[in-house]
C-alpha cells in the first residue's frame, strides 16, 4: 500500500460503531414494514422476528469472527476472498452491491413516502433529492461529523419508539384494544402455520441489516479486532430486542394482519393510540430515522465500494479515492447518491424485494468463510473450537440458504440477473478466468490466528 496516500481515518468507538449500526437497521422500520409482516403471518409478526433474530445470530457470530481476523474495510467481500477464492469473493462482493446500492434506495422511499401522506401537495421526488442531498454533504465531511448526527438522530428514534410501546401498553391496560396486555398470540396462533412465519421472517430479516454494514467501517475503528466483534453481536442483540418487544406490543394492539393500507398500517395504530398529536411525533420519528438509516447506508455502501477499488476489482481512480482533507471516499459516496435517484422510478415493494438477495448470498458465504478459515487453521496446526468455527457457521448457512429461497420469484430472477452479469465482467477483468482478480495486498493489520 502506498503511504503517501490518505488513509481512512480511525476516530469510532464501541459506542459509535453500535450506533451507526443501529441507525443503518433503523430500529423504527419494525413499524414501517410492521403490515406487511403482520399480513404475511397473519398476525404473528413476534414469532417472525424471533425467529429472524435467531437465525441471523448464527451469522453475526461469524461476522464477529471474521472481523476479528481480518480487520479492513470490506465486509463479506474481504472475508471470502482472503478465505475461499478471490474469484468466489469478486462475486460476493458484487451481490452485496446489489443490497447496498438498494437499501439506501428503500429507506429514502419510504421517508418520502410519509412525507408525501402528510403533505400531499409536494411531489415525492422533492423529498428523495433532499435526503440524498443532505446524507451525501454530511457523509463527504466526515466520519466523525456523520457520527455526530447519527448520534443525535437515534437518540430521537429511540424516544419515539419507548413512547410507542408505552402508549400501546396504556392502551391495552385501558381495556380499548382488541387484544389482551399478555397474550401468545403474536407469537403462536392457529391461522398461519409454519410457511408464513417462515415467510415472515424472510421479510422481517430485511430489518436486521445493519449488524453486518459496521464491518464495513473497520479501518475507522479504533482497537477494530475487539471492538467490530462487538459491535456486531451488540447490534444483533438490541435491534432483535427492539423488533420483537414493538411487534409484540404492536400486534396486540391490532391482531390480525387487516389493514386499511399495509404500507401505512403503523400511522393508523399510531394514531389510534395517542391521537393525532402521537400520529405526527410519530411521523417525524419515522422520518428521522429514515434519514440517520440513509447516513448510515451511504457511509457503508461508500466504503465496500472503496475496497474493491483499492483492490482494482473496480476502476481504481474513482472507487478507490480517499480525499486529502476529510478522509473519505468522497466519489463513491457521491455515486451512491447519484445511483439512489433511481428510487425516483421504483417503489418500495419493488426496491425492498432485491435487497435481500445480496444479503442472503453474503451471510451465506461468511458462514462458509468462517469453515475455510477453520481449515486453514487446523492446517497451520492450530486447534479451533469445532462448535464455534464448524457447527454454528454451518447451521447459519443452512438457514440463509433456506430464507433465500423464501424470497418472491423477482427477487430471485433480478438476482441471478445481476449475477450473470457480475461473471461476465468478471470473466472480463481476468482474461475468461486465466488470472486472479486484481488485488491490492492492503496489510495494515495482519489477521489474528482464529485460537478461540
Amino acid at each position: 500500500m502506498q503511504t503517501d496516500q490518505p488513509a481512512l481515518r480511525r476516530a469510532l468507538t464501541l459506542r459509535s460503531v453500535v450506533l451507526f449500526g443501529l441507525a443503518y437497521m433503523c430500529p423504527l422500520i419494525v413499524l414501517g414494514i410492521f403490515g406487511v409482516v403482520a399480513e404475511t403471518t397473519a398476525g404473528a409478526t413476534a414469532a417472525a422476528y424471533a425467529l429472524a433474530l435467531v437465525a441471523m445470530l448464527f451469522t453475526a457470530l461469524s461476522y464477529g469472527k471474521m472481523a476479528a481476523a481480518y480487520p479492513m474495510a470490506g465486509s463479506a467481500y474481504t472475508y471470502v476472498r482472503r478465505t475461499i477464492d478471490s474469484r468466489a469473493g469478486f462475486l460476493v462482493g458484487w451481490a452485496v452491491l446489489l443490497d447496498y446500492f438498494f437499501l439506501p434506495m428503500v429507506i429514502w422511499l419510504i421517508g418520502a413516502a410519509y412525507l408525501s401522506a402528510r403533505f400531499p401537495g409536494v411531489p415525492g421526488w422533492v423529498w428523495i433529492v433532499g435526503f440524498i442531498a443532505v446524507t451525501t454533504a454530511l457523509n463527504l465531511l466526515g466520519i466523525k461529523v456523520a457520527d455526530k448526527a447519527n448520534t443525535l438522530l437515534m437518540l430521537f428514534q429511540l424516544l419515539v419508539l419507548v413512547i410507542f410501546v408505552l402508549l400501546s401498553v396504556s392502551h391495552l391496560a385501558g381495556g380499548h384494544g382488541a387484544g389482551a396486555l399478555f397474550d401468545a398470540a403474536p407469537f403462536a396462533n392457529s391461522a398461519p402455520g409454519v410457511p408464513a412465519v417462515a415467510a415472515g421472517a424472510a421479510i422481517a430479516a430485511y430489518s436486521f441489516l445493519g449488524f453486518d454494514a459496521v464491518t464495513t467501517l473497520t479501518e475507522e475503528t479504533v482497537e477494530p479486532t475487539k471492538t467490530i466483534p462487538r459491535a456486531i453481536l451488540l447490534v444483533a442483540l438490541i435491534g432483535g430486542a427492539i423488533f420483537v418487544l414493538v411487534s409484540y406490543t404492536t400486534q396486540l394492539v391490532h391482531p390480525g394482519g387487516h389493514f386499511h393500507d399495509v404500507s401505512s398500517a403503523a400511522f393508523e395504530i399510531a394514531k389510534t393510540i395517542g391521537g393525532d398529536l402521537f400520529g405526527s411525533v410519530f411521523l417525524a420519528g419515522l422520518v428521522i430515522a429514515q434519514f440517520a438509516s440513509g447516513l448510515a447506508a451511504q457511509a457503508s455502501t461508500s466504503r465496500l465500494l472503496y475496497a474493491m477499488g483499492r483492490d482494482s476489482v473496480l476502476p481504481r481512480r474513482i472507487f478507490g479515492y480517499i480525499h486529502p482533507r476529510y478522509r473519505t471516499p468522497a466519489l463513491g459516496i457521491l455515486l451512491t447518491g447519484a445511483v439512489g435517484l433511481v428510487a425516483l422510478r421504483l417503489d418500495v415493494a419493488t426496491s425492498t424485494s432485491f435487497i435481500n438477495f445480496g444479503a442472503f448470498t453474503a451471510f451465506t458465504f461468511v458462514n462458509l468463510s468462517v469453515i475455510a478459515l477453520y481449515v486453514r487453521e487446523r492446517r497451520a496446526g492450530n486447534r479451533p473450537r469445532l462448535a464455534g468455527y464448524v457447527v454454528a457457521p454451518a447451521v447459519g448457512a443452512a438457514v440463509d440458504v433456506w430464507l433465500l429461497t423464501q424470497l418472491d420469484r423477482h427477487a430471485l430472477t433480478l438476482g441471478v440477473v445481476w449475477l450473470v452479469l457480475g461473471l461476465a465482467y468478471l470473466a472480463y477483468l481476468t482474461r475468461m478466468f486465466r488470472l486472479p482478480p486484481p488485488e491490492l495486498g492492503f496489510t495494515e493489520e495482519a489477521p489474528e490466528q482464529a485460537r478461540h
